[in-house]
């Protein structure tokens, strides 16, 4: 028995060392780029609220909420992986708040793309009446409704949770706070797939009609070719935010996958799984800052002055409203 137990140790030890030795550094690699983009999405947020000009305009308050539901996104997900590294294991009550929270947030985007298209659709296709529908009030209504819709899955779930799911509220969870943790039903999974099946394929077609309605008033002799022509670049640009929305909604299954194939050793698995976590999780939240921030000449001049200001003083400085 003690020659037994002195070999697993010699086995174990080393392996467990080398896999806390990967978490480090490839958390450090994730955690670290992420930080940088928190605090550039940071200063976009503070951009897009230091003027009048931001908080008066319909497309810049969609993009404000865009931005707020990216951002947060991105820090839960930097909250959880580093809680996962020492590691630190969670109570199911705590996982179960901070997982429907993140599945609120999430919901959230999808429906803001589809949103913000339908919003550029107006513009382009009825310019004359786009001052009397988007209003400011309007949108405030509109995302009060995205929210309320949002809010709509994550009470869907925790109905699953109590009814189809073993939880305890205090019970110490054994692995990694995330949605898969805490729903093993085959209800659970189907409702899942349904969900987000139902929820893309609404949002795509609306962002595919706006596109092509744009596209047939750009073909109009009589309309405004620049405009049109950056409304339709700007639906497009919508569409492929969809996609990198949809590809974090598949990081659990490919990480699922990985997880089962029986090729790969513990480390393997924990490399892989971060290469995802960078390139699903975290780069999707960090495009929407710089996609909008420098290809919006109203925002670049005033992010980019944010910015310096930042990068030299700490914060941006507070400027004068002159619009």
């Amino acid at each position: 028995m003690s020659n037994s137990t002195e070999q697993q140790i010699n086995v174990t030890t080393p392996d467990m060392f080398q896999v806390y030795l990967v978490k480090g550094l490839y958390g450090a690699f994730c955690v670290s780029p992420s930080i940088v983009f928190l605090y550039i999405n940071g200063i976009m947020l503070f951009t897009l609220r230091s003027k009048s000009v931001f908080r008066e305009t319909p497309r810049y308050l969609l993009l404000y909420n865009l931005l707020f539901t990216d951002t947060f996104q991105l820090a839960m997900g930097q909250l959880l992986l580093i809680l996962s590294l020492p590691p630190v294991f969670l109570t199911q009550y705590t996982c179960t708040i901070i997982v429907l929270i993140s599945v609120t947030v999430t919901s959230v985007s999808p429906l803001n793309l589809a949103v913000m298209s339908l919003e550029r659709y107006v513009a382009v296709c009825f310019p004359l009446r786009h001052s009397a529908i988007v209003t400011v009030n309007n949108t405030g209504v509109s995302i009060g409704v995205i929210w309320a819709l949002s809010s709509i899955d994550p009470l869907i779930r925790f109905i699953l949770l109590v009814l189809y799911e073993t939880f305890s509220a205090d019970q110490i969870m054994q692995q990694f706070c995330a949605i898969d943790a805490l729903f093993h039903s085959t209800v659970a999974h189907e409702y899942d797939k349904a969900f987000t099946a139902i929820t893309f394929t609404f949002v795509g077609i609306i962002i595919m009609c706006s596109y092509f309605g744009v596209m047939i008033v750009a073909r109009s002799a009589s309309s405004d070719k620049a405009s049109t022509t950056k409304a339709r670049n700007t639906v497009l640009l919508h569409m492929i935010q969809l996609l990198l929305c949809l590809s974090t909604s598949l990081f659990g299954i490919l990480t699922g996958y990985i997880y089962r194939l029986g090729t790969l050793n513990r480390t393997a698995r924990l490399i892989v799984g971060y290469i995802f976590f960078i390139f699903i999780i975290n780069l999707p939240r960090c495009l929407s800052s710089l996609i909008y921030g420098l290809r919006d000449q109203t925002i670049r001049l005033v992010f980019l002055h944010h910015l310096r200001c930042a990068l030299w003083t700490g914060w941006p400085s507070v400027t004068t409203d002159k619009h």
